[in-house]
């Protein structure tokens, strides 16, 4: 009798497999009997894998290209987040598709035009509620879907590294599902979906056009039109936030004046910290922009700019973390997006990534940079800001070597990146007078009433003369400068 002709019962039965004292066969991968049965063909695993490699690059885009315009802060930390799992793990199913005796072409052709209106209706979609429910209840679950069938249907031994990346990427897209499952439940409500019925049946239909994202049933043929998607869709550079952020064009308090200065004790200068963490918001906002405005590089270059991309949100959430250590309401503190709103709208994408070169480079010394930051929060002597001077530090070392790997050499020497990026950086001037007339802010001194807070939570009692601290970025010129890392 063939193998192919048994039944899965006399299959197992029939095999003569003599084991050692009883250990797991195969490894421990698989039981034998599984091992002979199971298993699709390496053409068939292969058009699996570039099909779940485009979606991830799709999705990828999405989440990059709605950073900037999305206004709730907790949604800009989360798509920074979700857009790094995905661009890691393009690179590894790209990378295992070459190894499987295919050459790489057609990794970014697109497998089927349902799969096109599917992925474009979602970026294009203009409503926060509607991103959500596209990405998370639709885009999310269909590579879950895809990734569990290539780990159900392909050999446990003869496909295991595909099997291994599936693993991997199943767990990080099911973390990036459960969180948008929460998000929905907060934001979007029934009538909000209800009002939206119409545009999910169109995604689903796009999604049934194309056999599913993997191709593993049938297609349903049918009509499916744009909706969103029908006219192309335009990134848009400029940062927005939610209502909790007041005042984002303050420029009123020079967080560095202070923390340089070493007449003042080490213990107010964590505020100062906190805040220049926090105010990291702008870094992600402007990097989104270089990613979904450059086009054409190595994957390399996509992947390592989201690592440093959710890097600078995670050093926000440190400051955020910080204020609520500490009970301060930061929503009681300006937190500026002057610096993405000037680059983001004045500066080329290749200008804005000479500028994040030039200010990472400038956080590497001794006596100025990261290093003395850390120092500072050491002699706080609180843990908490000791730890995250202690990691922020080591991203930034990270951050100014991909800044080698991928601006340099576009630039000639490192010097001579640093220097262009200091000068387009010139370009991008503050108009601190202008902003007042037109009414966008008065540049107030938050200072004194979150320096007081600080100080009942310390239970000290203020310093009049660090109380009376007034310094402005508009008094210290150079430190206009001092925004971001």
């Amino acid at each position: 009798m063939h193998l192919e002709q048994m039944s899965a019962e006399e299959t197992k039965n029939e095999i003569p497999y003599r084991g050692y004292a009883g250990l797991p066969p195969v490894a421990g991968l698989c039981s034998m009997h599984d091992a002979i049965t199971e298993g699709i063909t390496v053409q068939e695993s292969v058009a699996r894998l570039k099909r779940i490699h485009w979606a991830l690059k799709r999705l990828h885009a999405i989440f990059i290209s709605r950073i900037t315009a999305t206004a709730v802060y907790e949604l800009k930390m989360a798509f920074s987040l979700h857009a790094h799992y995905c661009a890691e793990h393009v690179g590894a199913f790209a990378a295992r598709v070459r190894e499987m005796r295919q050459p790489p072409h057609g990794l970014d052709v697109s497998p089927h035009p349902g799969l096109d209106i599917f992925f474009d209706e979602i970026l294009a979609t203009p409503g926060t509620e509607s991103l959500l429910l596209g990405l998370y209840e639709h885009a999310l679950p269909a590579i879950v879907r895809a990734l569990e069938h290539l780990l159900t249907d392909t050999n446990k031994l003869f496909d295991h590294p595909s099997r291994r990346i599936s693993r991997f990427a199943l767990l990080e897209m099911k973390d990036i599902q459960q969180y948008g499952n929460e998000a929905i439940k907060c934001l979007v409500d029934e009538e909000q979906r209800a009002s939206l019925s119409g545009w999910l049946s169109l995604l689903d239909r796009a999604l049934a056009s194309a056999g599913d994202l993997d191709g593993t049933i049938a297609p349903v043929a049918g009509p499916v039109d744009r909706h969103y998607s029908a006219a192309p869709y335009r990134y848009d550079p400029v940062p927005q936030r939610d209502e909790r952020f007041q005042d984002c064009y303050n420029m009123g308090v020079n967080a560095e004046a202070m923390l340089f200065n070493p007449d003042v004790e080490p213990l107010p200068k964590t505020i100062m910290l906190y805040f220049k963490r926090m105010r990291e918001i702008d870094v992600p906002e402007m990097m989104a922009s270089i990613l979904a405005e450059t086009a054409g590089k190595p994957w390399e270059y996509y992947r390592d700019m989201t690592r440093q991309l959710w890097d600078e949100a995670r050093h926000a959430m440190m400051g955020e973390i910080g204020f609520v250590s500490m009970g301060i309401d930061w929503t009681k503190i300006p937190l500026n997006f002057t610096w993405s709103l000037g680059l983001n709208t004045k500066l080329t994408p290749k200008d804005r990534h000479a500028v994040l070169f030039a200010i990472e480079q400038g956080l590497m010394p001794k006596k100025a940079g990261k290093e003395y930051e850390w120092r500072v929060a050491l002699a706080t002597t609180n843990r908490l800001t000791a730890l995250i001077q202690d990691y922020d530090w080591a991203d930034e070392v990270l951050h100014a070597r991909i800044g080698r790997d991928w601006i340099v050499p576009e630039l000639g020497s490192q010097a001579e990146a640093q220097a262009y990026g200091n000068e387009v950086w010139s370009r991008v001037l503050v108009d601190w007078s202008k902003w007042v007339e037109e009414g966008l802010t008065q540049h107030r001194n938050w200072w004194p009433d979150v320096y007081r807070a600080a100080c009942a939570h310390w239970g000290i009692a203020p310093d009049p003369e660090l109380l009376a601290y007034n310094t402005t970025y508009e008094t210290i010129r150079a430190d206009l400068k001092q925004v971001a890392g």
